[in-house]
């Protein structure tokens, strides 16, 4: 089979025909090999990650939440970091991942049955007192969050403005999870934020 060859301006050799076929052909050939290892290294990963998370009916576990800030940014409301209520009964096992739970009625307007990743498991204690919050959540386990107090400020200088931030605590955060949030939209959304005892802010 003959093989052709052209050189270029800079007299490096380009080439043509059944060579770069070839070529091509052998670097697809190594693609594929290394999705096909870096595949297998997260089933891995993720099989043992549910086998460690497998639950049987009688378990007691928590369910994760998402509290949602009131607050929008660019159309989409700020997640702070999720929550877990609970524990809740596990009735029975659906599938490999999937779980159906034992909610109270306050919960009755969310489909009971999750995927084994929103669940942790809980060992039953009698010393342990657990609040049940009341928790308003939505079909999608998410809830509302309300800024009790602002902790800190700073302002931000760009070329042309300042833009002043606050920090602020979340009801069911701790002051170590506050979050930074544009003063101005605070101001308008949580007047009560910036009463009398808080002007400095």
């Amino acid at each position: 089979m003959q093989v052709s060859h052209m050189w270029d301006d800079v007299g490096e050799r380009t080439i043509l025909g059944p060579e770069l076929v070839q070529q091509a052909e052998k670097k697809v050939c190594l693609i594929r090999e290394r999705l096909k290892t870096t595949h297998s290294r997260q089933k891995n990963y993720a099989d043992t990650r549910r086998r460690a998370l497998e639950f049987q009916p009688g378990d007691h576990v928590f369910l994760k939440v998402s509290p949602t800030k009131g607050v929008m940014r660019f159309g989409i409301r700020g997640k702070l970091s999720p929550r877990f209520v609970g524990p809740y009964d596990v009735l029975e096992k659906l599938g490999t991942v999937a779980y159906r739970l034992a909610l109270p009625p306050t919960l009755a307007g969310v489909h009971n049955v999750f995927h084994v990743s929103m669940l942790r498991k809980y060992v039953p204690d009698p010393s342990h007192v657990i609040p049940q919050a009341p928790l308003r959540l939505r079909e999608d386990l998410t809830y509302d969050e309300r800024p009790e107090k602002i902790v800190d400020r700073k302002d931000k200088g760009l070329r042309r403005r300042t833009i002043l931030y606050v920090k602020v605590k979340w009801s069911n955060h701790s002051e170590r999870e506050a979050t930074w949030e544009l003063k101005e939209e605070m101001r308008e959304k949580y007047p009560h934020l910036f009463a009398a005892t808080q002007l400095s802010y």
